[in-house]
């Protein structure tokens, strides 16, 4: 049986512990760097890129420009008085982080071994044993690395642990197949039912995600899928209505619905970046009972 590589690299830009909302139990959330959707709602747009970023916080930076100064890449510039980073020359070297007098700099995004991940991710291993927990890769997407998922999966399971992903299905049918089966739970997002609204909105097409998901319900895996709620997007009765019925004939039976939140706002202007949705408020549960009740009427076990 092939044993996992510990010394295979991949990029992460958060490990998160204790969580208790992504997956069975209490767990440890590997967060992965690089997405093929650009969903305009984003809670984590500094996940997008599958490169180290650079975030710079305006109410921090005293006005010295020495980042400008320093960057070997050319990468930073003033633009009205805001520095700008420009992804594409960036190098990751970090440089302008380590030298900012007002540490108005920060890096999103380190290499890391899968040996690396596991010494963070064991530490609550009694945590995962009392709990039913464990490991619970998610991104950005996951799979925009399936190299490094496949090892760090394969690891965990030598180490015991119950593994579980977060993921939109964006992939390749043989990489998504060949990623899954180390994993025990399934969290699959759903960002809509209609192939040119779902392209709007995330900037591909719905096809591989529903292809995706039917397979790995077929292949008898743990699947729950999830339903962002988003206004003026997917939030309308009728769509839960279409979206009950794409669940029912991918051969779900359940989902569980994820108001619309304004967490990662901030983090647009961190990174000079446009927001479709600011100023747009939050939804709470009391906003989709009828939505929900819609989705329960149409056959599906909908619950947040």
């Amino acid at each position: 049986m092939k044993k996992a590589d510990y010394k295979k690299t991949g990029v992460v830009f958060n490990i998160q512990k204790f969580s208790v909302n992504d997956g069975p139990g209490i767990r440890t959330v590997v967060f992965f760097k690089g997405c093929p959707m650009h969903c305009r709602w984003c809670s984590n747009p500094e996940s997008q890129l599958s490169e180290i970023q650079i975030l710079w916080d305006q109410k921090k930076c005293i006005g010295c420009h020495h980042c400008i100064d320093v960057c070997p890449s050319k990468a930073i510039s003033l633009i009205q008085d805001h520095i700008r980073v420009h992804a594409e020359k960036c190098i990751g070297c970090r440089q302008c982080v380590l030298e900012c007098p007002g540490k108005a700099l920060k890096s999103e995004g380190e290499t890391k071994t899968v040996q690396e991940v596991l010494n963070v991710v064991l530490q609550d291993k009694d945590f995962y044993e009392e709990s039913g927990g464990g490991i619970t890769l998610s991104g950005g997407e996951f799979l925009s690395q399936p190299e490094f998922a496949a090892e760090l999966l394969l690891a965990s399971k030598e180490n015991g642990l119950h593994t579980c992903c977060e993921t939109t299905g964006f992939a390749d049918p043989e990489i998504f197949n060949g990623v899954i089966k180390h994993l025990d739970y399934i969290l699959f997002d759903m960002k809509h039912w209609n192939t040119a609204k779902h392209k709007e909105g995330t900037g591909v097409s719905n096809d591989l995600p529903l292809f995706n998901m039917k397979h790995a319900i077929q292949a008898g895996k743990e699947v729950l899928p999830r339903i962002p709620v988003i206004p003026g997007f997917n939030d309308s009765f009728e769509d839960a209505a279409r979206l009950a019925d794409t669940l029912l004939k991918a051969g779900a039976d359940k989902c569980q619905l994820l108001p619309f939140h304004q967490f990662g706002e901030n983090k647009y202007d961190l990174l000079g970046q446009a927001y479709d949705y600011h100023d747009i408020p939050s939804m709470h549960r009391e906003d989709l009972q009828d939505y929900l009740q819609t989705m329960i009427d149409c056959g599906i076990l909908a619950f947040f």
